[in-house]
């Protein structure tokens, strides 16, 4: 009796697995990244915080051994970041309506002889909110909130750009993308 009533969900999970193999739908596998950081790297990041933290967890979760102190052999990635935190708009009052979150990163990467193999590149990202002067006390929260948002999302952008490299085979030219993001913080209005 028991088998009849776990039968209806069976059926239903068996036909939503055939539905997305069906479709070409596939699980997202880790990209290669370039050859001279595939197994040992060791993270220079300056002024970043968390980001150093992040990268690892990144890397650690595509193999790649992060080490903590600059060892003979070893690639270097070298990472310079850092917040900044613009107005946007104010009110008659000279009163600040709207805040930018912004995070700009430089990196680089070399090979364990030195040379340099992805030249500096910048990403810049950001994420604005509006102030509401009723609720000032949780405007450093909500900033905070949205500094620990950018730096997994530059963690991410880094190591995507990264791979990127990999799968072309050859050193990218540094470009003037901008990855920005500008998306409206939880508890801000909309119009």
């Amino acid at each position: 009796m028991r088998c009849f009533k776990r039968l209806p969900a069976a059926i239903t999970c068996i036909a939503g697995m055939l539905v997305l193999a069906g479709c070409g739908f596939h699980l997202r596998q880790s990209a290669a990244l370039p050859e001279p950081m595939q197994k040992q790297v060791y993270l220079n990041v300056a002024g970043g915080g968390e980001l150093p933290r992040e990268l690892a967890r990144a890397l650690n979760s595509r193999k790649v051994e992060v080490l903590e102190t600059s060892t003979p052999g070893a690639a270097e990635l070298d990472v310079n970041a850092q917040f900044r935190t613009d107005v946007l708009t104010s009110t008659g009052f000279a009163r600040v309506g709207e805040y930018a979150v912004r995070y700009h990163a430089d990196f680089s990467l070399k090979d364990a002889n030195g040379t340099v193999v992805v030249p500096s590149q910048g990403i810049d990202l950001s994420h604005e909110f509006t102030f509401d002067p009723f609720q000032a006390i949780g405007t450093a929260a909500q900033t905070e909130v949205l500094e620990r948002d950018l730096v997994r999302e530059m963690s991410d952008s880094i190591v995507r750009r990264l791979e990127a490299i990999g799968r072309k085979g050859t050193v990218v030219a540094p470009s003037e993308e901008d990855e920005s993001s500008s998306l409206p913080a939880a508890g801000s209005s909309s119009p």
